[in-house]
């Protein structure tokens, strides 16, 4: 039901599309779809749910599983830019459609959207502390760039593209990491992730 409705939302927008059009998508009814969403406020929700949690768990997962800053934070860039491939249909219809959000929907995300700034916030400061990254950098200002640089992937990005996603995110762990690790330190040690 997802895909089917991120397929109608991506071609005639959220307003656009009806649950009825859905349920006739996917071949359901209308008791299949009120059986998994409440209503298309739901849906749209789901949509974003869906990518924010993968990048938030993945995120923890780096923060946890990683001794040193610089190796979290390229785990974090890698499975954040791989979400843009992954769930490239929910990005777009998300950025597309988000402001048609409901005000209790709207919260639950940037709650787990602040979430995942503060566990890049985080592994900033740990960079800093620890002398891997540069000391004059600003924590939040430095996580919101790294952010918004990796966000707009969902403009550009193509799957038939020349790059893959992979050779994407390396190239964006490069940037990043010369970018804020402190002189001298610049070693991108690989990891698997």
């Amino acid at each position: 039901m997802i895909e089917a409705s991120l397929v109608l939302f991506e071609k005639y927008g959220f307003h656009g599309v009806t649950v009825n059009q859905i349920v006739q998508e996917t071949g359901t009814s209308k008791g299949g779809f009120y059986h998994h969403f409440t209503s298309k406020d739901e849906l749209l929700f789901v949509i974003h749910d869906e990518f924010i949690t993968y990048v938030l768990e993945k995120a923890t997962a780096a923060k946890e599983t990683y001794e040193w800053p610089t190796e979290k934070l390229q785990a974090i860039v890698k499975e954040f830019v791989k979400v843009f491939d992954l769930y490239k249909p929910h990005i777009s219809v998300f950025y597309q459609e988000h402001i048609y959000l409901k005000p209790h929907y709207e919260t639950l995300i940037k709650e787990k959207r602040d979430q995942f700034k503060q566990l890049m916030v985080d592994v900033v400061s740990e960079g800093k502390k620890t002398g891997a990254f540069r000391r004059d950098l600003p924590e939040e200002i430095t996580a919101m760039a790294i952010l918004g640089m990796v966000n707009w992937i969902y403009k550009w990005y193509r799957p038939s593209g020349p790059k893959s996603i992979e050779e994407i995110a390396t190239i964006f762990v490069d940037l990043i990491l010369h970018a804020v690790l402190e002189e001298g330190r610049v070693e991108i040690i690989p990891i698997d992730t």
